[in-house]
């Protein structure tokens, strides 16, 4: 019975009267305005609509490899959701963050950056994000495979560094633009997990893990 405390607790005997019955649409009506505010609790944002937001924010940009921008606009897109939304996809994101805090991607990040440190690893990380859920899981299952991504080799060339600041706040943003307010405290957690082998960053173990890598930036 806790369900209906929204409406055991919300109502009076005036609005639900128990004698005599009210008919169908009386009851409908009470049941919708009284629990309106019960339902803030819940969201619609899990990881598979979080990922459609990446999706529809690097479609929408002119230009996909604008981390800026692509940040920019999957806020935009994240705050014309529920606050409660924009909570749950802030976690999403530490989540995936926590996720992909290893040794072994680590050491790809080093040798795409020329050197990688905790910081610049985390805006790592946000990029990896910012490219949607084929490159970020493909990444995770074997992080040489971020050699055949065309950004990539245009960093090789380029001798540019890959990474995305902004996307660290994509859900805070949003919040903002959405309640004025600043994101509560406590509002999501982090989580890391055992990232691995240390020994991921060794030249020979590099060599033998990330050969394509390599060969592109000469580690």
């Amino acid at each position: 019975m806790a369900q209906y405390d929204c409406l055991l607790g919300r109502t009076t005997d005036a609005e639900f009267p128990t004698s005599p019955a009210p008919d169908a649409a009386s009851l409908s009506a009470v049941i919708v305005r009284t629990c309106q505010g019960c339902m803030t609790g819940f969201t619609a944002m899990d990881i598979l609509a979080f990922w459609q937001v990446v999706d529809d924010a690097r479609n929408q940009v002119a230009d996909a490899s604008d981390g800026e921008a692509l940040a920019e606009r999957c806020s935009a897109l994240l705050a014309t959701r529920p606050s409660g939304d924009i909570l749950a996809a802030q976690q999403i994101f530490w989540d995936l963050m926590a996720d992909s805090y290893r040794y072994d991607l680590w050491a790809a990040a080093y040798l795409i950056n020329g050197g990688c440190s905790d910081d610049g690893f985390d805006y790592f990380r946000g990029w990896l994000v910012m490219q949607g859920r084929a490159v970020f899981e493909g990444a995770l299952a074997d992080p040489d495979s971020l050699a055949d991504l065309p950004a990539i080799r245009a960093a090789a060339a380029d001798m540019t560094d890959i990474d995305c600041e902004d996307a660290l706040g994509i859900a805070y943003d949003a919040y903002r633009m959405a309640t004025g307010e600043d994101m509560p405290q406590g509002a999501f957690s982090i989580r890391y997990g055992d990232p691995g082998d240390g020994s991921a960053f060794e030249d020979d173990v590099m060599a033998r893990r990330l050969p394509k890598l390599v060969a592109l930036f000469g580690g």
